[in-house]
């Protein structure tokens, strides 16, 4: 199965967004006559293989080459660098350049920047004194498609940039994209914000709209009705749950990468030591379609029955020959599918093996006691929390429970904060005091000084739902996390619904402030109405379609949320397809990353 997902069945045409982003870089490729050396960042590297195949640059005479420290191997005259506006980058494409001068080496150098250039980092290339030896130009490569209804910004440390940092680059380029979205299918009539970075998004979209208007004469009824920007400081909760998903476990347990995850080979079968195979995963295998967003027992029931069943049809085949051509051609269909199964037995069989350990049961456990309304066992939280940091676990494992705790009581009593937080330092070493400080500067893990919210929102919006037969078919979006709602989803619930008059007590308790806004169709003003009414209500008649809701997630969305919001769209009667844009896939490890490698190079 390829790599690149099948965008076929998109409720938008996102297979020309990516036909796009492919031409405007062969172009680039392209216009640079004859052999060259194509340098591309290493995280960008994963992020292209999502619109074309690396063999597609060759056919242009492109050598490929990854950027890092090293000296620059190749024997072209031209070297073309595609790299992300990120300053470490500028100072290794110098340090290549530099070294090539010492070399004697004649070349021709062209960067482009992805997205777009900054003052920044070209102030950089003017300090090492390359700037003029450049040709710069940019790849406007704002939005990839990951899959048929799941758009990435690819912005790894917006999160961190905009809580730690105060860099808000980040919202700048949220905008951006959601504004050449517009140009492809409309100005979105209906927003909705919640949160620092979306309502600045908003606020940005809106400008670039007057500086820059989509016209409307020529382009008909917007495709999406509304647009939904969350923060992820809004719900910092969810991501730190594990997920339950099938898709969740694979990301948590596995980590999916542009819409892969490699493993070792002896888990899917294959006896070779030492060797990684990379799967794909996306809609295109029709199978992890199918259980991706399920909960792991039940997906494991699902891709046990499909093999059973070809079993039973290979038996039958056997011993019999009295099967007709059509019943024959019908077998072969169903063998074309095995491939899929297989992977996925031997995909579900490691996960199970890791999410059946007691290990893990406990750490569920402790995570449900410690978001419940009311919550009686403090003391029992608090001694897993020590336990697991005297057996020096994963430190993320310990944060992610920290912050938990934390966001979910208001933080963490004085003494108890201190005690851990030297526990901590102790166990993991004084090198991490940098982290503790920026994920106390973020409000991620703080000292108690006032009552929790938490309760309030909660009841509210009915986060926690009791699951009485967890074997039935579910009916909510709690399902997700075996009785836990995710707070973002029960708002983008209530966006869709009836906007956020409703809701407007518990959304203040929320970090940030809100919108709900409604742009004119052909023109927008500079201060917008607020908009309260529904999706359904205010939209203009689509035809009897179903309105399109494009969810974008400042700080990144973990897969689990994305089940939800599928979720609601399969249900009976919501008139609603949901598009999400993030700006990365995350978990709760990926999203504390970041704050710890910069917490790491004394980012304080």
């Amino acid at each position: 199965m390829a790599q690149i997902p099948n965008l076929d069945n998109s409720p938008l045409n996102l297979n020309a967004l990516r036909e796009q982003s492919r031409k405007d870089l062969l172009n680039i490729v392209d216009s640079i006559r004859g052999s060259k050396c194509l340098v591309i960042d290493p995280k960008l590297a994963g992020t292209l293989s999502l619109i074309l195949q690396t063999s597609v640059l060759k056919e242009y005479g492109a050598e490929l080459r990854i950027l890092s420290a090293d000296p620059l191997q190749t024997g072209c005259s031209k070297v073309v660098y595609l790299v992300r506006s990120q300053p470490n980058y500028m100072k290794l494409v110098a340090d290549q350049m530099k070294n090539d001068e010492a070399k004697g080496l004649q070349r021709d150098y062209f960067l482009y920047f992805v997205p777009c250039r900054t003052i920044a980092c070209e102030k950089i290339l003017e300090e090492e004194k390359v700037h003029q030896k450049l040709t710069i130009g940019e790849y406007p490569l704002y939005l990839v498609p990951l899959d048929e209804d799941v758009l990435s910004f690819e912005l790894e440390y917006s999160l961190q940039e905009c809580l730690i940092e105060g860099d808000t680059s980040s919202v700048w380029h949220v905008a951006k994209a959601i504004h050449k979205l517009e140009f492809a299918f409309g100005v979105i009539p209906n927003i909705r914000a919640k949160g620092v970075a979306s309502t600045k998004a908003t606020e940005l979209l809106n400008n670039m709209q007057l500086e820059d208007p989509v016209n409307m004469d020529n382009m008909g009824m917007a495709e999406i009705d509304t647009l939904i920007l969350l923060d992820r400081e809004v719900d910092m909760v969810t991501p730190m749950c594990s997920q339950l998903t099938y898709e969740g476990l694979l990301d948590e347990l596995l980590e999916i990468q542009n819409g892969t995850v490699e493993v070792d080979a002896s888990i899917m079968g294959v006896q070779q030591d030492g060797k990684k195979v990379k799967v794909p995963l996306n809609s295109s295998d029709k199978l992890y379609k199918e259980i991706r967003d399920l909960n792991l027992p039940v997906a494991v029931q699902v891709v046990h029955q499909k093999a059973t069943s070809i079993q039973q049809d290979y038996a039958e085949v056997k011993s019999t020959n009295t099967q007709s051509v059509s019943e024959l051609k019908d077998f072969v269909k169903r063998l074309n599918s095995l491939p899929e199964i297989t992977r996925h037995v031997n995909l579900a069989q490691h996960l199970q093996s890791s999410a059946t350990k007691r290990s893990f049961f406990a750490r569920v456990e402790i995570e449900q006691i410690i978001r419940e309304v009311e919550n009686y066992e403090t003391p029992r939280c608090f001694e897993y929390i020590e336990d697991i940091i005297q057996k020096q676990e994963p430190i993320e494992t310990v944060l992610r429970l920290l912050v938990l705790f934390s966001l979910t009581n208001a933080g963490l009593p004085k003494k108890i904060f201190d005690y851990l937080r030297r526990e901590i330092l102790h166990s993991y070493g004084f090198e991490h005091m940098p982290l503790l400080y920026n994920l106390e500067k973020a409000g991620l893990v703080k000292r108690q000084e006032s009552r929790s919210n938490w309760v309030g929102i909660s009841r509210a919006l009915q986060l926690i739902v009791d699951i009485k037969d967890p074997e039935k078919p579910p009916d909510d979006i709690s399902y997700i996390f075996s009785g836990y709602a995710p707070l973002s989803i029960r708002l983008v619930q209530h966006a869709v619904r009836s906007g956020w008059q409703p809701i407007e007590q518990p959304l203040k308790l929320l970090p940030g402030p809100h919108l709900d806004l409604k742009r004119g169709v052909s023109s927008i003003s500079s201060s917008l109405e607020v908009f309260p009414g529904s999706v359904g209500q205010q939209s203009p008649d689509r035809g009897g379609l179903r309105s399109l809701v494009l969810v974008v997630f400042i700080g990144g969305v973990t897969s689990a949320e994305i089940a939800a919001l599928r979720f609601l769209s399969a249900k009976e009667g919501m008139g609603y397809d949901f598009l999400v844009a993030t700006t990365k896939v995350i978990t709760g490890n990926t999203l504390l990353r970041p704050i710890m490698a910069s917490s790491k190079e004394g980012t304080i």
